[in-house]
């Protein structure tokens, strides 16, 4: 019994070690950004989606490139547009007139079908396109002509939305906004990170092929479908839990908010807390997870009163002092 045990642990350990090596491998393209990377990776352990916040190049398609390089998945990039339909995203029936068929119709995938998905700018395409692919990410299945096909596993959104430039967009409702596990903002590189950036694109360095940069795959689909078994496995105490609903409940109870979180969002830093504890080689949840997962898993479900937005105040901050308002169990 006890060598079983060892022998589950030292596979947890080394695959544990693939996945951390993703971190390393994606620094070979893309510099600095290690929160983004970091999110990217606990959503994938959780099964969830990310909303990735950022400036027009701040490295937002190169980094999932990249990390699905890593991670040796498929992935593919979309740009959203106010034309954009709901099948262009999910794929449509079309009338194949090949193999003698008598032009039978069939389902033509879409972008949808693939491991990780790049949606560019999603605030800039409709509702209903916004919808159909939320409804996707939520289901993990399309539905066409009364079938039903799975999306490939693992699969996860990385949905960008631009800070800047608001005229034309399709701001997500917070009922949308609720769907994503996390939110990572990709900042302006710090003057440091940005002198290393020109200096590799001046020594050569194309995006395009990340792999003349060196990255290489160095963990697999499966390696995160065993890890995601694994993430479940870690326990959680209750005081946790009630760490994690005092703190929701304490955004419902803040003047500055007109929307706290919700249970989902109470369940979403749980997984997120798990996942984080995973990778730093813990089976158990501590309060310092929750607590560095806190503002990456709960500020885009939080909605700041009319009032509030007027003083211009900063919803991040309101999120500190409710977090600091909750008592830290021991």
């Amino acid at each position: 019994m006890t060598e079983t045990t060892t022998h589950s642990a030292s596979e947890h350990d080394a695959l544990r070690e693939r996945l951390l090596a993703v971190r390393h491998e994606v620094g070979k393209a893309v510099v600095g950004q290690d929160a983004a990377v970091s999110g990217l990776l606990v959503a994938l352990l959780c099964g969830g989606h990310v909303l990735m916040e950022g400036v027009p190049g701040t490295a937002k398609t190169l980094l999932v490139r990249t990390l699905a390089a890593t991670l040796s998945v498929e992935t593919r990039r979309v740009q959203f547009t106010p034309d954009l339909m709901p099948g262009d995203i999910t794929g449509s029936l079309v009338i194949d007139s090949t193999g003698g068929q008598g032009g039978q119709l069939s389902f033509r995938e879409g972008p949808v079908f693939t491991n990780l998905l790049l949606t560019d700018e999603i605030n800039r395409t409709p509702p209903k396109t916004q919808s159909a692919l939320l409804e996707a990410m939520e289901e993990g299945q399309v539905s066409a002509d009364g079938v039903t096909r799975p999306l490939p596993r693992p699969f996860l959104v990385a949905a960008t939305q631009n800070p800047v430039e608001y005229e034309g967009t399709y701001p997500l409702p917070e009922a949308q906004l609720d769907r994503f596990l996390l939110k990572v903002v990709l900042p302006v590189p710090p003057r440091t990170d940005e002198i290393a950036i020109l200096t590799r694109h001046a020594a050569g360095f194309d995006p395009r092929d990340v792999a003349a940069a060196g990255v290489r795959a160095v963990a697999s689909g499966a390696d995160i479908e065993a890890a995601q078994a694994a993430v479940k496995q870690v326990q959680v105490a209750p005081e946790v839990a009630t760490y994690i609903v005092d703190i929701a409940r304490a955004t419902r109870e803040s003047p500055s908010l007109s929307l706290g979180v919700s249970p989902r969002g109470a369940t979403a830093l749980l997984r997120a807390a798990r996942a984080w504890a995973w990778l730093s080689g813990r089976d158990f949840v501590t309060p310092d997870d929750v607590k560095a997962l806190a503002h990456a898993a709960l500020v885009h479900r939080l909605g700041l009163r009319p009032e509030a937005e007027l003083e211009g105040v900063d919803v991040a901050k309101v999120l500190s002092s409710a977090l600091g308002s909750v008592p830290v169990p021991r």
